[in-house]
């Protein structure tokens, strides 16, 4: 999908909690919901298959790591704070959803971008990449299953 999901699953929650931003960010969604709301025919990636975009990007990352120059590249052109820093040479579109945390609070809409894999780390950690409106790259990270993040779908591969 070349845009953030915005699937009004139970739990879901716009940025702030105000509608608007869903039209422009889509939704957050903590792990356990990512891995349920993608459409039929659509799954969570794993961070396998975040690795495999980040290498296509730029070749020479490496799995399971920050990944230069890949955020300009895959960073919507416009509704960044930091004007300028997307390219958008693929269409991947990447907007700055910012995230829910812990206790109803959100964090970094227009600046910052965390998305889900469907990997996890532990029974309470889980993987995901994000980028931020200044930087050049884009970051693998492990995250508390709790906070909320934005979700991309990668289409099944049908044999």
């Amino acid at each position: 999908m070349n845009r953030n999901l915005n699937y009004n699953a139970s739990g879901s929650k716009c940025y702030d909690n105000n509608e608007a931003n869903c039209a422009i960010y889509g939704r957050l969604y903590n792990w356990a919901t990512a891995k349920t709301v993608c459409p039929s025919g659509w799954h969570l990636p794993s961070n396998a298959e975040w690795n495999v975009l980040m290498k296509f990007v730029n070749p020479s990352c490496t799995d399971n790591s920050n990944c230069a120059g890949a955020g300009t590249k895959l960073k919507a052109t416009s509704g960044w704070f930091e004007p300028d820093n997307g390219e958008d040479t693929y269409g991947f579109s990447a907007l700055p959803g910012g995230r829910g945390l812990s206790g109803g609070s959100f964090y970094g809409v227009g600046g910052y971008g965390y998305w889900w894999s469907a990997s996890e780390k532990d029974s309470d950690i889980a993987y995901g990449r994000d980028m931020y409106d200044y930087l050049d790259d884009v970051h693998w990270g492990n995250y508390d299953k709790n906070y909320m993040f934005s979700v991309r779908c990668l289409q099944d591969i049908m044999n």
